[in-house]
């Protein structure tokens, strides 16, 4: 049976202490486990990489269930097994996430392996925990997205493109079911120092590296937008100024992007060029 004896207070305000919780994925995933069983919380870890998965269960007297949270049969999975051993699950962590190919040339199978894991896996979460927690009036939903899905992130079409839809999706099941008792909160950084950011590119040499925070100011913020009722989780302040400007002066907006744009590219073009100059250089 879960021990969470006071699952919600005040008006969407999520409390933690004996909560049942479910994180899933690497990165910020981590420090959410960790800074949410320091509040209190019971913990299952889920990781596409077991050895991963049991490292942060083991740390924060957890437990893991590996398994990719990029497919159907294995959310359910996790499910069940993470309902097995809390008994319920009060906070679920929808956080696995992944960057696949660049623009339009992607192939089709990159495209949908970024919707699966950036889009999908909330979905398919939901599907599962929303009957419960609709009759319990009570439940937690936590979708971590990016600033790329409020904003854009260029050299990553898939990876923005499915965040949109991760912030459009979480922001359409707290639309539709607050009333009813379920909390949604959806976590928006930039640059956070994970292996995804070292895998971005000169584009994220550029736009995030300089202002990258660390994954635990990410848990930190998402427990303070817990603890006070908030849906949007911005660890990077500034993007609610971006998000504003976007809105209010999209094109204004867009040519900013583009002009960033066009650094990336003549970056990109030098790079390219001293390469081939080292690669002359190395055949004289």
């Amino acid at each position: 049976m879960g021990v969470w004896p006071a699952t919600r207070y005040g008006s969407g305000m999520t409390s933690v202490s004996g909560a049942g919780v479910v994180v899933t994925g690497g990165g910020i995933g981590r420090a959410i486990a960790r800074r949410l069983a320091a509040d209190g919380a019971r913990v299952v870890v889920n990781d596409v990489d077991p050895a991963a998965a049991r490292a942060v269960a083991d740390e924060i007297d957890g437990q893991a269930v590996p398994g990719d949270a990029g497919t159907g049969p294995d959310i359910d999975r996790l499910i069940a097994a993470a309902t097995e051993i809390l008994g319920e699950i009060d906070i679920y962590c929808s956080n696995a996430g992944t960057v696949a190919g660049t623009g339009p040339e992607t192939p089709d199978e990159q495209w949908q392996r970024a919707w699966e894991v950036n889009t999908l896996a909330h979905v398919r979460a939901a599907r599962v925990l929303l009957p419960g927690w609709l009759a319990r009036g009570t439940g937690t939903f936590v979708v971590t997205a990016s600033a790329a899905g409020l904003l854009t992130m260029l050299g990553a079409a898939p990876y923005s493109v499915t965040k949109h839809a991760a912030v459009g999706f979480a922001e359409w099941l707290a639309a539709t079911y607050g009333h009813r008792g379920l909390a949604v909160h959806c976590v928006c950084p930039q640059g956070v120092r994970t292996q995804m950011l070292a895998g971005s590119g000169r584009a994220g040499d550029i736009v995030l590296a300089a202002a990258a925070i660390e994954p635990e100011q990410v848990a930190d913020a998402l427990a303070g937008a817990m603890a006070e009722g908030r849906f949007l989780v911005l660890p990077h302040p500034e993007v609610r100024d971006y998000y504003v400007n976007r809105a209010s002066d999209t094109d204004r907006w867009l040519r900013g992007m583009s002009r960033l744009q066009q650094r990336i590219d003549e970056a990109n073009d030098a790079s390219e060029a001293s390469e081939a100059n080292d690669a002359k250089g190395a055949t004289a």
